[in-house]
């Protein structure tokens, strides 16, 4: 699902709500999740699951067009592990971890 569509979801499921309002709350909530992770913090959103940064090590890559050897520096990446109530939605029920 894209930001926009989400955006129309939510403003179809709530007409007394302004367009406008709703993407900005949209705009809000993804920016205090990147904002939280940028600072090295988890965020839980009970029932959905959880984001967090991990960190990649640093390692000896290959350029695929030509087999080179290339340095990869460490660095960090957005992480989501799936909370228990997602994955029996998924799953039919069943959440058999």
């Amino acid at each position: 699902m894209l930001r926009s569509e989400l955006v129309a979801r939510l403003a179809a499921d709530n007409p007394h709500l302004f367009h406008g309002d709703i993407e900005r709350v949209v705009d809000t909530v993804l920016e205090e999740i990147s904002s939280a992770l940028e600072r090295g913090d988890r965020v839980e959103l009970r029932g959905f699951g959880a984001f967090s940064a991990r960190t990649r090590d640093a390692r000896i890559g290959r350029n695929p067009r030509t087999g080179e050897q290339v340095s990869v520096t460490s660095k960090r990446a957005p992480f989501f592990k799936a909370g228990k109530e997602l994955r029996a939605r998924l799953n039919g029920g069943d959440d058999s971890e």
